[in-house]
């Protein structure tokens, strides 16, 4: 039996998440019971994230609190809300193509699922390879961006279907939070992919010009054109280097190569990266614009990978097939129509029975 404290924080949650107070509610719920301990504060925590899911209609926060509500379950099979709630976020996740989890479930009822033995074997082989190769950071793992895209199909049929992209933010943080802050400020809408060419990549990412010639980052990261100091040797600050040339630092050496689906910054040399990017179709894999040992990306151009398309790859392929004129440039308009960032990819850094 909890004790009177945890029971009467739990009567106050529900007041809060009745009136739509959801942090209010999980502020408390970690106060009474920062172990997780209890089905009751699993469930109510569960229904608050759920909540919060609604509005955002964040991937990561579905799958968090369909984790929390499974818990409960777990805990206390007899609880009959919390057994509802649980099947309903599983319908509604069914309903909006979200997966529970990010990866197979590798066990089920204490018996390995064939994914979870085919785990076992990829893991040890993981192993081995982390021990020669280690990259990534704590702080971040996979985001994952939907970009809506419009064209013209061969019949003259105009097309608009999402196309779901992780961001690889672990190996390149710089570039996927500068993906992020320009998607996020809308920067991306009805910006036109201005380049397209069949079995290489589709190209788009200048909201200036629309062209190829214009964009930039979201914020300053040091660079002005790829230069880090002006002709008498200063440092270029944002104040001193004008904000349209303003740029990234390659992140090359991430590990990332590229292959169908991959996301890619498009630059005009070294740490010249700014809003463009281009991905890239099953049928190709421009192995020359990786960077590998012994490479001079001063003198060879190398490009930072720092996504790959999760679904809907057909429809780049489908993109890349289009009619194009004079500079590789669409007969009829290719179109970014938006883009939405649905998992930012940033670590919880709280214990597991903390997260919610």
């Amino acid at each position: 039996m909890a004790d009177e404290s945890i029971a009467q924080a739990w009567k106050e949650a529900e007041a809060l998440l009745g009136k739509g107070k959801t942090n209010g509610a999980l502020d408390l719920l970690r106060k009474a019971d920062p172990d997780g301990k209890e089905a009751t504060t699993l469930r109510l925590a569960g229904q608050a994230v759920y909540l919060q899911a609604g509005k955002s209609n964040s991937k990561s926060d579905y799958r968090k609190a369909a984790k929390l509500l499974r818990d409960s379950v777990s805990l206390n099979p007899r609880d009959k809300q919390s057994s509802a709630l649980y099947n309903q976020i599983r319908n509604e996740m069914q309903d909006k193509h979200i997966s529970e989890t990010l990866i197979p479930r590798m066990m089920n009822n204490g018996t390995p699922t064939p994914a979870g033995i085919f785990a076992v074997v990829v893991s040890l082989l993981l192993i081995l390879a982390a021990l020669q190769f280690v990259t990534g950071s704590d702080e971040f793992e996979d985001g994952e961006a939907v970009m809506t895209i419009s064209w013209t199909n061969s019949v003259g049929e105009v097309q608009v279907e999402e196309i779901t992209i992780a961001l690889h933010r672990a190996e390149a943080p710089i570039h996927v939070e500068n993906f992020i802050l320009l998607s996020n400020s809308g920067k991306y809408d009805d910006v036109l992919f201005h380049r397209v060419i069949d079995g290489f990549m589709i190209q788009g990412g200048d909201f200036e010009m629309n062209s190829g010639s214009g964009g930039y980052t979201a914020k300053w990261y040091g660079y002005c054109n790829g230069q880090t100091t002006d002709s008498s040797g200063a440092d270029y600050t944002a104040e001193t280097c004008q904000i349209n040339q303003w740029s990234l630092p390659g992140e090359h050496e991430n590990g990332l190569k590229h292959k169908g689906g991959s996301l890619a910054a498009a630059h005009a040399g070294l740490n010249t990266d700014g809003s463009q990017f281009y991905i890239v179709p099953s049928d190709s894999a421009p192995t020359w614009l990786d960077w590998n040992e012994g490479k001079d990306c001063s003198q060879e151009s190398c490009h930072t990978v720092y996504g790959t398309v999760t679904d809907g790859l057909e429809y780049i392929d489908a993109i890349s097939n289009v009619q194009t004129s004079q500079g590789d440039k669409p007969v009829d308009d290719v179109t970014l129509v938006s883009v939405e960032i649905t998992d930012e990819g940033i670590v919880d850094d709280k214990p597991w029975y903390q997260f919610w």
